[in-house]
């Protein structure tokens, strides 16, 4: 996927001045955040399973490389092959080997964030095959050439009358007269147009949200059909996703998946949790002959050994951005690459470079609620900082911002200077802001105060009040210096 993570401020106004987007957004907080917090006073012991969660995870990342063995050793004793995939052409590459053993022609895809990653629609439609995306949210997003907005919810970004015209446009040999005036009919229509791909597909591709090391099996959690059919109707299955989706056991799984649906979209379970253990047995109804897993490490090995590895706990349940106002204002593409959100803020410039991301860590008010919300405690706000500091050190910042901080450090270091002109400055910023209180222009800060006002300094400076304190305290009140 191609990234514009460099230009987040210019993708941010676009976003702000896009009408239609603004309209889409305004549905998060009585939606994904409403629903997220009935659920959890539905379940008291929520915060200690995500103790829990957070403790298990750590393990896990603690002793990713046995777990990680143990998998591939129950995946291929089930009969099913494991690919490891350094990188992304990697992975793109052993799908396709996988793709033309197959002599594959139609691939269907379950929604998957590590396949936008690795760029793989692209590779696989570029050797000439058929990918269509099954998932409702994905399948309208390949319509419009779009990528995903949101990792649970891809097309959150789009109204119900967006959708109906690019039906109408893609679906011409239907009738034009059709009504698709309710969600209902379009899930109707989209479902006519898939159920032809999932009979004839030769290969499905799903991610994973978990794998499980003591059994060998991919976990997927979906509201739609469409994983299900994706991975049981075609010959092949291939299962693309991470090294950090591992956890020990089929209860531990069991425990994350309380948190999972709860954190995501206010659900006790989803519609359909689905596990993959392998290919068709003698016996079965149905299942795909060939059962092959990527795991795809991309700059993770690097994370875990670094001060970032918390970001790893992520099961990407994308809580933390539906509470993010800086994601609630300008929405996902505004980010420029996969991940968007606080997440994206923290693990982008972990997969593709602090030089290419590293704005996107300064794109927080640093409220907090991404942590709050967190079902794995991921201190987001904290890691956010040291990515900061990590750009500061190789950028140095603007140069307007250099000077100002050496400016203000030259100031600081000298008390008898700085004391007076503290005094004068916020005797000015007061004058200026009259009986407002508040400055609607600021020097060297029109950005900001181009959207808000800036309190502007009211009585006198801490320094004042703190010499007055001392003035009046007598020596019995004065605390004892023992």
């Amino acid at each position: 996927m191609h990234s514009t993570t460099p230009n987040f401020k210019k993708n941010a106004r676009t976003a702000l001045a896009d009408s239609q987007l603004q309209e889409a957004l305004a549905g998060l907080p009585g939606g994904l955040v409403a629903q997220r917090a009935a659920a959890r006073e539905r379940l008291p012991e929520f915060d200690s399973l995500r103790d829990y969660g957070r403790d298990l995870r750590n393990h896990t990342l603690d002793h990713l490389d046995l777990y990680l063995e143990r998998y591939e050793q129950q995946v291929i004793a089930a009969g099913g092959h494991v690919h490891w995939a350094q990188t992304a052409d990697d992975a793109c590459s052993a799908i396709l080997r996988i793709c033309s053993e197959a002599d594959a022609r139609l691939v269907t895809k379950g929604k998957s964030m590590v396949s936008e990653e690795i760029g793989l629609n692209h590779r696989l439609e570029g050797s000439g095959l058929e990918v269509v995306e099954t998932d409702l949210g994905e399948y309208i997003l390949q319509i419009r050439k779009e990528t995903p907005s949101h990792i649970i919810a891809p097309a959150i970004h789009l109204t119900q009358k967006q959708v109906e015209s690019d039906f109408r446009l893609q679906h011409d040999h239907l009738s034009a007269n059709r009504k698709l005036d309710e969600p209902a009919e379009l899930v109707n229509e989209a479902r006519q147009i898939l159920r032809e791909k999932f009979i004839n597909a030769d290969v499905g591709i799903t991610g994973a949200n978990f794998l499980i090391a003591e059994t060998g099996s991919s976990i997927i959690v979906t509201n739609e059909g469409n994983g299900d059919l994706t991975q049981s109707l075609a010959k092949t299955h291939i299962v693309i996703t991470t090294i950090d989706k591992v956890v020990p056991t089929l209860n531990d799984a069991a425990s994350l998946l309380r948190l999972l649906a709860r954190s995501a979209t206010g659900q006790e379970i989803t519609a359909y949790t689905t596990f993959s253990t392998g290919p068709r047995r003698n016996g079965d109804p149905d299942g795909p002959q060939n059962y092959h897993v990527v795991l795809l490490d991309n700059g993770r090995s690097e994370i875990l050994g670094s001060k970032f590895k918390e970001v790893l706990r992520c099961i990407r349940c994308g809580a933390c951005m539906n509470h993010c106002p800086v994601y609630n204002a300008v929405g996902g593409h505004a980010y420029g690459w996969v991940y968007p959100g606080p997440i994206g803020a923290v693990l982008n410039p972990g997969l593709i470079g602090i030089k290419e991301a590293g704005q996107l860590p300064n794109a927080s008010t640093f409220c907090g609620r991404c942590e709050a919300v967190c079902p794995m405690r991921i201190p987001l706000p904290k890691l956010m900082r040291h990515w900061r500091e990590a750009e500061f050190e190789q950028t140095r910042g603007p140069a307007l911002a250099r000077a100002a901080l050496r400016s203000w450090a030259a100031f600081a270091a000298r008390p008898w200077l700085y004391h007076p002109l503290a005094r004068v400055a916020a005797r000015i910023l007061k004058f200026s802001s009259g009986s407002r209180g508040s400055l609607s222009w600021f020097p060297f800060a029109h950005r900001w105060t181009k959207d808000r006002d800036l309190p502007a300094p009211q009585g006198k400076t801490f320094q004042e009040l703190w010499a007055a304190r001392g003035k009046s305290t007598t020596p019995k009140t004065k605390r004892s210096a023992r």
